[in-house]
């Protein structure tokens, strides 16, 4: 029994109380079966009229009921003799289960069901029932059984909130709380419990938003008491790097730099997440903050998702640092042995500057002689559990390195104030002057033939187009195969123009020179899979098509569109399209259509996939909430953190509790 429960997170009494009811079942009245409708779940009480075995594909057990205001089938599929000699004409039977429509009349399969006595009566529920996620071996009634033995013990759990913040947000007592969520009263609104608005859910939801904002922040503090590196040698590189740029920083970017600068100056190390929409000027950023430790003499690990991205990080850092003398060294997995050795040795020998690589820039055979900065990209796929990971790593004898953390995926400033509570924050929300806007149209598949006349225009007045090919299969071998079909069709169709491909199958170098080829305007169309999708800067493309756009997310969409309008010419971003869109496809395509506030695209996406989507709860440590929601309660963040910020100031000792009451591996956590 231990072990199942362990399957569900259960280990203390306490755990019982904080595992809810998925949902709740009526049993305190008993309904007339005449009233019945399909679809219900019900207690129902008649009379056996007939129970018969009858041979169909599968041989079955059918018993017919009545209560004088109508009659209804219970159909067994599993059932034995005794149960079927049980079920004599005239005896009565008390059921519960779903109603259902048969082929002659309403009936229930497999219901719950005792037989009546004459001369005693069963007693009726005088709560709702409810129903518990669960595990194999584990049923409703043993479930139930524990949990009524852990609410008998409700009372010794301790109301960690304390009386006047509960009085200021008007949140229920922890005890009553509970109660009303195991056992609620028939009058119970079953409708605002399924909808998580019920004050006994609420009461619960804020104290575990609560806990996991005070963990982050915790987290934020202890780092503050670790020891860091002090940078502060000038800004001669990267007066230097302005020098040869043939354009100027924005206003937001060098806020955001001097941010940075200044808490690389402190004594503890840095972390902050700068998040900026697609164009902002994130990686020129980042290669500031390289160049203060660099010319400290320390060294810097740029940490990617993919090896597309931290390919193309190695190349915009070797254009802009190498005239500057400095080394910069890509670590792949894709590399053969020697060359990786000659990397590892020059990282270690202190030759190199910057490393830029994925997670393999952190295995064990990677050492750095003096490694001063950390920058990791597009940090929603990296959650806490991996930040603390990271900085472990790049511990050296008893300094930790700063931590530079970037994400193009804008995140709604209440959120990111609680699911990156752990990090100091800022935002370049300004784009460089001379992007263009980007006319966003939506267009089914089978108008295909008139965009592909309208490449030939585009290409013929000097511009240049992606067209982007998806595949919903999570295979890169079919997506491959799609672009090179569609290759092969604008090759037919257009045969004045130079069509190029790229795909995440083809080699390093052949990759490279496609789209060197592109850049130099020596390719007309770029046929790509979603490969592109970041990083990649054409000036002179114009038009980015999608296909099957309704298969992507949101996020996904505006990164890919980011790739054009980065000229002076007019852009559009065609997103082709398989008819009939279902719900969510058409409300991701119409707020690209609508805009192109990468906040506002974040809004709505929250709200269309929910946090664990948007952030990747799978890999990370900050999102395992179990009883809130935040898309359904990001509403109450706001009062959350006011909250949570009176409790960490005047009762700590509260804020230690309430943070091992509702997070995993809470323990580690304080550890670091």
């Amino acid at each position: 029994m231990a072990e199942r429960l362990e399957k569900l997170g259960i280990e203390l009494v306490q755990d019982f109380l904080f595992h809810l009811p998925l949902r709740y079942q009526d049993r305190t009245r008993i309904y007339p079966i005449g009233s019945l409708n399909e679809g219900q779940e019900v207690l129902i009480e008649g009379e056996i009229e007939n129970a018969t075995i009858v041979m169909r594909r599968k041989r079955m057990l059918l018993c017919t009921i009545s209560d004088g205001s109508g009659r209804i089938t219970l159909r067994f599929f599993h059932f034995s003799n005794a149960q079927h000699q049980g079920m004599t004409q005239g005896k009565r039977l008390r059921c519960f289960g779903e109603i259902r429509r048969g082929p002659q009349s309403l009936e229930i399969v497999h219901p719950e069901y005792k037989v009546l006595s004459a001369t005693s009566s069963i007693p009726m529920e005088n709560t709702l029932t409810p129903t518990y996620p669960t595990t194999e071996g584990l049923q409703q009634r043993s479930f139930r059984r524990l949990i009524g033995l852990a609410l008998a013990h409700v009372n010794e759990l301790e109301d960690l909130i304390p009386v006047e913040v509960q009085q200021q947000y008007r949140l229920a007592n922890i005890h009553e709380a509970l109660r009303t969520l195991h056992n609620p009263t028939p009058e119970t609104n079953v409708s605002a419990f399924l909808s998580g608005q019920h004050p006994a859910q609420r009461r619960l939801i804020f104290e575990e938003m609560m806990a996991h904002h005070m963990s982050l922040r915790k987290l934020r503090e202890q780092a503050k008491q670790l020891p860091g590196i002090a940078i502060d040698e000038g800004d001669r590189l990267y007066q230097k790097l302005l020098q040869q740029l043939p354009f100027t920083l924005t206003n937001a970017q060098q806020h955001v730099i001097k941010e940075l600068r200044n808490d690389m100056q402190q004594s503890y190390p840095m972390s902050r997440l700068v998040q900026g929409d697609v164009g902002s000027g994130k990686t020129l950023v980042a290669a500031a903050a390289a160049l203060y430790a660099i010319e400290s003499d320390f060294q810097v690990a740029l940490m990617a998702p993919t090896e597309i991205l931290a390919e193309q990080h190695y190349q915009n850092f070797s254009e802009w640092l190498a005239p500057l003398g400095l080394e910069v060294s890509w670590i792949s997995g894709k590399q053969t042995a020697k060359e990786r050795r000659s990397q590892v040795e020059n990282l270690l020998m202190g030759i190199t500057h910057i490393a830029i690589g994925t997670h393999a820039l952190f295995q064990a055979d990677v050492q750095f002689k003096q490694l001063g900065l950390v920058i990791v990209d597009e940090q929603h796929r990296f959650g806490v559990d991996q930040r603390l990971a990271l900085r472990e790593k790049g511990q050296q004898a008893e300094h930790y390195p700063h931590q530079l953390i970037m994400t193009a995926t804008p995140i709604p400033r209440t959120l990111a104030m609680t699911t990156c509570a752990d990090l100091d924050y800022s935002v370049i929300d300004e784009l460089p002057p001379g992007r263009q806007s980007i006319k966003t149209v939506a267009l089914a598949n089978d108008r295909r033939d008139e965009i592909i006349q309208r490449i030939q225009s585009i290409c013929d007045s000097g511009s240049q187009v992606y067209w982007v090919c998806t595949l919903i299969e999570e295979s890169e071998a079919l997506q491959c195969q799609n672009a090179e079909e569609t290759w092969e069709l604008l090759k037919e169709k257009l045969p004045t123009l130079e069509i190029g491909l790229v795909h995440g199958r083809m080699k390093s170098d052949q990759k490279d020179a496609v789209m060197s080829a592109f850049k130099q305007g020596d390719i007309h169309v770029l046929v790509a899979t979603t490969v592109i999708e970041v990083g990649v800067d054409v000036p002179n493309a114009s038009l980015m098509i999608v296909e099957n756009a309704e298969r992507l997310g949101l996020a996904q969409l505006h990164q890919l569109r980011g790739r054009v309008g980065r000229g002076t010419t007019a852009s559009s971003c065609v997103l082709l399209y398989q008819a009939p869109l279902s719900k969510n496809a058409f409300k991701r395509i119409d707020a690209l259509r609508k805009s192109s506030d990468g906040f506002e695209i974040a809004r709505i996406d929250l709200e269309i996939r929910g946090p664990g989507e948007v952030f990747g709860t799978r890999q990370t440590g900050e999102l395992r909430f179990r009883i809130a929601d935040l898309s359904r309660d990001q509403h109450l963040l706001p009062d959350v953190q006011q909250a949570a910020q009176a409790v960490l100031t005047q009762t700590p000792d509260v804020a230690e509790k309430l943070i091992k009451r509702w997070i995993h591996r809470a323990d580690d956590y304080s550890k670091v």
